[in-house]
């Protein structure tokens, strides 16, 4: 008996954003940093709050979410980087107040010096655990929390799995 396997793509709900979150990773022997952008004033939503930098795919520039990330990271920060991992899908219904919002978080090593352009108003550097007690914009204190899991013990994270697994 042979299997027949459905091929055709579903169609995407047309109220569903697919975005890229960066997880920006300053390499140090002891502790690493991750870079923030504090949003700016000009942003429709979370303005002055602080976030990873990020966007909305875009069809016609983005071939692949990987792409979104490049560009919006470029845009946001002015700099280059290199996609490592993907650290995990995030897609509470909850997570952005613009929509159905679903990111897929990269974690990327970047090189350059960062300044703010387009979405921010100014660029921070911290530590992993300094992140935990930052008020952070959408849902990024869970991603920085999959990101501390990931150092410890690897692995691709989603916004409906437990971190106790």
């Amino acid at each position: 008996q042979v299997l027949q396997i459905d091929r055709t793509i579903p169609s995407v709900p047309k109220n569903l954003i697919p975005s890229a979150v960066i997880v920006p990773i300053i390499l140090q022997p002891e502790n690493p940093r991750i870079l923030f952008i504090r949003r700016s004033e000009n942003t429709s939503h979370h303005k002055n709050q602080v976030s990873f930098p990020g966007g909305k795919f875009d069809p016609e520039t983005d071939d692949f979410l990987k792409n979104t990330a490049l560009r919006e990271m470029k845009e946001e920060v002015g700099v280059k980087v290199k996609p490592k991992e993907i650290l995990g899908v995030f897609s509470d219904p909850n997570r952005d107040p613009r929509g159905r919002v679903i990111s897929t978080a990269f974690i990327c090593e970047f090189e350059g010096k960062p300044t703010a352009g387009s979405d921010a108003g100014a660029i921070k550097q911290c530590t992993v655990e300094d992140a935990l007690s930052l008020d952070l914009a959408f849902d990024h204190t869970l991603i920085v929390t999959c990101y501390k899991r990931w150092i410890e013990k690897r692995g691709t994270f989603w916004s409906q799995k437990s971190l106790n697994h």
